[in-house]
């Protein structure tokens, strides 16, 4: 390979490209947080994708001067897409992105764009500002090209060198260079998407799949609830079918399964499609808090136990185990459910970073030994520390205290006197 690789956004899926290129020889990361670039200079990574070693042995130069990517001819695009307060795409982080790399494009550059998009973004929004900011032509003096990233934050066994890349190009040729600088580091393989549009779809469906799976669940859960037997259970008995897809109810946050079904409903509508099954599985998923919390008030209340004033202790911040990652954590509405039915909130979370849980939440977050003895413990997250743990926390439970376990951690055999349990 003979391509000089730089990678634009360095962050839970960006720092794992660049880290893997540069094993293999000089890489350019830019990312324009100079803090986080100062960070990876020192060798540390706040989302624990790559430890210090691996920082340690890559080749790549951690970088907010744009001037660096001048003489790259290969730019990996990883910046993140969200969406605004109305649930429409947010492309402003993705159009600065592209604004950046057109003011250094050199002639005969490939531009591949990783971050989650509708099908038609990349050659509809991305290549104008290219072209606007370079002063040159795509398809003649740069090309483009697209392949979906599939990093899944947390995930130390499926990582980005082990799951099959999907790429794709606006040319024959320029296909089969991104497959091969791509295979130079992906030891799953590639496959050749047919076209751009046809990337950009594949990856926004991969998510919409889960989350209208996750709705179907929680659907469940709530009926489930109503008529009185146990979701689990039903989904064990159901489970024991060789094709009965084993999804699990439960919070659905995050950067990709919460927000990639909004790219394609927002397109959908645009080309004069309602999408009435997605935006259905949307709604169910960002209603499920409400029905944890009501369904915990009424559990409270057959208990005995007091609502107004009663201090609850949360466990778990983060939108998923394992992970530092707070970016659209559904945990914190339901503490905003909590806190309009008068609960006193502690939270506590051994991953995520107290500095961003006060920066982006306003969420003072507390130790273990700082918990207080409740009546209430909500399991919101599936960290390890509290399945391995779970009896050290569960003693600051009351004696005849109820523990909310969204996550499905807890057995009756770990509870005591009069403890019990609720679970979505």
């Amino acid at each position: 390979m003979n391509r000089k690789i730089g990678v634009v956004g360095l962050g839970y899926v960006g720092l794992p490209v660049a880290v893997a290129f540069g094993r293999l020889g000089h890489t350019i990361g830019f990312d324009i947080n100079e803090e986080r670039v100062r960070e990876l200079r020192d060798g540390y990574d706040r989302t624990d994708e790559v430890d210090a070693a691996g920082l340690a042995e890559t080749n790549v130069t951690f970088t907010s001067d744009k001037e660096t990517l001048r003489d790259v001819d290969f730019i990996i695009v990883s910046v993140p897409t969200p969406i605004n307060a109305s649930n429409q795409p947010d492309l402003a982080p993705l159009i600065g992105a592209s604004q950046t790399v057109g003011s250094v494009l050199r002639e005969g550059a490939i531009v591949v764009y990783e971050s989650t998009v509708y099908p038609g973004a990349t050659e509809e929004e991305c290549v104008p500002v290219l072209e606007a900011a370079s002063g040159l032509k795509c398809g003649r003096d740069f090309f483009v090209g697209y392949s979906p990233e599939r990093i899944n934050p947390g995930d130390h066994e499926h990582r980005f060198e082990t799951i099959t890349k999907v790429v794709s190009g606006q040319t024959p040729e320029v296909l089969d260079i991104i497959a091969e600088v791509y295979s130079t580091v992906v030891t799953a393989g590639v496959y050749k998407a047919e076209s751009i549009q046809v990337a950009e779809a594949a990856k926004v469906i991969e998510n919409i799949q889960r989350d209208v799976n996750i709705a179907l669940m929680n659907e469940l859960a709530v009926i489930f609830n109503k008529i009185g037997i146990s979701t689990r259970e039903v989904l064990e008995a159901a489970g024991t079918k060789w094709n009965f897809l084993k999804f699990s109810p439960g919070l659905v946050g995050g950067h990709c399964i919460g927000v990639d079904p909004y790219y394609l409903t927002y397109k959908a509508q645009a080309v004069g499609h309602h999408p009435e099954v997605i935006l259905s599985g949307r709604r169910i998923n960002d209603n499920i808090c409400k029905h944890i919390i009501s369904s915990m008030v009424k559990t409270m209340l057959c208990k005995g136990l007091t609502v107004q004033g009663t201090t609850i202790n949360i466990l778990g911040l983060t939108f998923k185990e394992n992970t530092p990652d707070l970016r659209n954590t559904k945990v914190v509405n339901l503490i905003r459910e909590l806190h309009e039915f008068g609960f006193t909130v502690v939270v506590n979370d051994p991953v995520a970073d107290p500095a961003e849980a006060k920066q982006f939440y306003g969420i003072d977050l507390v130790e273990r030994d700082a918990l207080e003895k409740t009546n209430v413990m909500m399991f919101a997250v599936c960290h390890d520390a509290y399945r391995n743990d779970k009896g050290k926390y569960l003693e600051y439970l009351s004696d005849d205290g109820l523990v909310i376990d969204i996550k499905g951690i807890i057995e009756e055999t770990d509870l005591k006197g009069g403890q019990s349990v609720w679970r979505l």
